[in-house]
């Protein structure tokens, strides 16, 4: 039964026996499952079977949105996608904005849960409760723009699609789903689980608002931040030079991810960040209800290089994983290589990662151009780039190598290899150093999905007392300022609690570029944010448990899959010293302390020395038994 902030309806999509139900799930189900990762978690471990492989029919393909997403609140269009994931083998999870999620929540369902595999290609179609398995031949193979415009002529202007590329088609292991062009749940290949079920898109059409306690006060909050945007440093970086503005000023301080990492500083590193970026820089842009209008929007007419607007434009891990960790210093390079992903639904990090590390073990001698196609893999080798997406995407040439991952790929050259990896998991890393950070660590080794860098908040807000996350987050319980590099108690607990806090945003909708510590949202008017869309008499203890219980079952799926303590770790290179700039000679993690600090966290979290969560533990957050593993 609808309820303010919910329409009270799952949709359950089984693509071989092309069978449509809808589940109704009661009150109690969403305030401890609101949305986001809490609920597609819930029904991963309900309905995925143990050990199943992830491109098989039985995993499941589940979409969730959540309890702010399409009411008028500030940055929350966020949903989520959940399967077994074939690059890690754990709990897939990601996250988008855009304005899918509204859309699809506008017709009358909270989440979409898909099984089976469709025995040709197909879409699926959803206006309201009409909902159709259509026939796809004719747009399997076609790239996201294509069918963009093919499905909005047959389904209006309003409407929204949500679809995979050549690369999910093909089932590159990294593949991304993609909405409105340039919105991307990605990492974690949850295109490749799309594509393994013959599904290219889903294109939503809806009519039903979404019910509200107190729909003035919800907007109102959206004006204030519309209001103080440009006051408060976070949303007003983020508004003019959107995330690319990190790459001069990461560089400069020594720790811009170069050459597979062998490096920290970037000599180019000016060529690709935000400044550079003004040259093709056409327009701001934004996702539903968002006032701080972070996305950039490139657009290149060159007659040897032209990039398409519509794709908009690369973010700081883009530039970093195909720019400087790949020796290449063209912004314009690097934004056609973007608008290329964008194109065919392929993750940038865990590409421009494979290819720095393969890069790295041709100069090693570990791979020759017989191994690569002719390709020389030299860092800085910008003639290699674009042929290499476009073959990755249709599993050609080298590319069904990279499609494959770095550690598969790693696998397969040899134990030489190994050490040149740069992954948790099976997940490549993102651009965040943790030498300079060692909470990122923590996130990389512990987050469900790989390495992952908004597992958590990022240590730099609360190195001070007076600093934008330490000062904003005292209801947590955090009122001291932490050390950047320390893994003591402090440092654990402060992930910890920060975990719980982004793994609640997710779960209620919100972007963590929106509300702290990264945000202008504080924590207060997010509250009644949430109080004036559910009417429900909600708290902050509450709704960071919602968190708590999500990072637990996304424990529970993986340790039923086989993961365990050993996996909860970091790549060896975190363990050196950083090799040149000004950080040169410094900074490797103590890996001892390192050790201690999972440990710490075990703890914390209530969980045994194994990293298994204790029954107690499961018991106060409520986490049902029927989808507890045995034993």
């Amino acid at each position: 039964m609808a309820s303010n902030g919910f329409q009270g309806k799952i949709l359950h999509i089984d693509l071989t026996e092309k069978e449509i139900t809808v589940e109704e799930p009661d009150a109690s189900f969403y305030r401890k499952y609101p949305g986001g990762p809490s609920q597609a978690v819930y029904y991963a471990l309900k309905e995925i079977p143990k050990d199943v492989k992830p491109l098989d029919p039985s995993n499941v393909f589940i979409i969730s949105s959540a309890v702010l997403v399409g009411t008028p609140g500030p940055s929350t269009p966020r949903v989520t996608i959940s399967a077994k994931s074939p690059l890690t083998g754990a709990i897939g999870k990601s996250e988008a904005g855009g304005f899918w999620g509204a859309e699809f929540k506008s017709t009358g369902h909270d989440a979409l849960v898909i099984s089976g595999k469709a025995e040709d290609p197909c879409f699926i179609a959803i206006k309201d409760e009409k909902i159709t398995i259509n026939p796809a031949n004719e747009l399997w193979g076609k790239t996201t723009k294509e069918v963009e415009e093919i499905l909005k002529d047959e389904y209006g202007k309003s409407s929204n699609v949500l679809q995979i590329g050549p690369a999910g088609e093909n089932e590159v292991r990294y593949a991304n789903v993609c909405n409105d062009l340039a919105h991307f749940n990605g990492r974690n290949g949850m295109g490749a689980v799309m594509g393994s079920k013959n599904l290219k898109a889903i294109v939503v059409d809806g009519s039903k608002n979404t019910s509200c306690k107190d729909k003035s006060r919800a907007a109102e909050i959206t004006r204030w931040v519309a209001k103080n945007r440009d006051e408060d440093p976070r949303s007003a970086g983020l508004h003019e030079a959107g995330t690319p503005g990190g790459i001069t000023s990461v560089n400069a301080s020594g720790w811009l991810p170069t050459k597979n990492w062998q490096e920290g500083q970037f000599e180019k590193a000016d060529q690709i960040g935000s400044e550079a970026m003004e040259e093709i820089l056409v327009n701001r842009k934004g996702c539903y209800s968002c006032p701080v209008q972070c996305k950039r929007v490139v657009e290149i007419k060159n007659d040897d290089l032209e990039v398409d607007p519509d794709y908009g434009g690369p973010e700081y891990e883009s530039l970093g994983s195909l720019g400087s960790n790949l020796g290449i210093g063209d912004i314009k390079l690097v934004s056609k290589a973007n608008e290329l992903c964008n194109k065919y639904t392929i993750d940038t990090i865990s590409f421009g990662m494979t290819l720095s590390f393969a890069m790295h073990c041709y100069e090693e001698c570990l791979l020759d151009q017989e191994d690569t196609g002719g390709y020389k893999l030299e860092f800085g080798n910008e003639e290699v780039l674009l042929p290499l997406i476009r073959e990755t995407a249709r599993g050609e040439g080298f590319g069904k190598q990279l499609a494959k991952g770095s550690a598969r790929l790693a696998e397969e050259i040899g134990k030489e290899a190994q050490p040149l990896l740069r992954e948790v998991k099976g997940q490549e890393i993102p651009m965040h150093d943790p030498r300079v950070k060692t909470g990122l660590g923590l996130q990389y080794a512990i987050s469900g999905v790989g390495a992952d860098h908004w597992a958590a908040q990022h240590d730099p807000y609360f190195t001070d007392d007076e600093s934008l996350g330490t000062s904003t987050l005292h209801a947590l319980g955090i009122m001291d300022s932490i050390s950047e590099r320390g893994l003591g108690a402090e440092k654990v607990r402060f992930f910890y609690y920060t975990n719980m806090l982004t793994l609640m945003y997710d779960n209620l909708g919100a972007c963590v570029f929106g509300v702290v510590a990264r945000g202008i949202v504080p924590l207060d008017k997010f509250i009644s944010l949430v109080r004036s869309v559910t009417g429900w008499n909600t708290n902050l203890w509450e709704l960071l448990k919602t968190g708590e219980r999500a990072a637990n079952m996304m424990r529970l799926f993986n340790l039923r899959e086989g993961f365990g303590k050993e996996d909860d770790r970091i790549p060896e290179i975190f363990f050196e010293d950083f090799s040149g700039g000004p950080l040169g000679g410094e900074k490797a993690i103590n890996r001892d302390k390192f050790k201690e600090a999972i440990e710490k966290y075990y703890q914390m979290a209530g969980w045994d020395e194994k990293g298994r969560p204790l029954e107690g533990k499961l018991d106060e957050l409520g986490i049902p038994k029927r989808i507890r593993p045995e034993g």
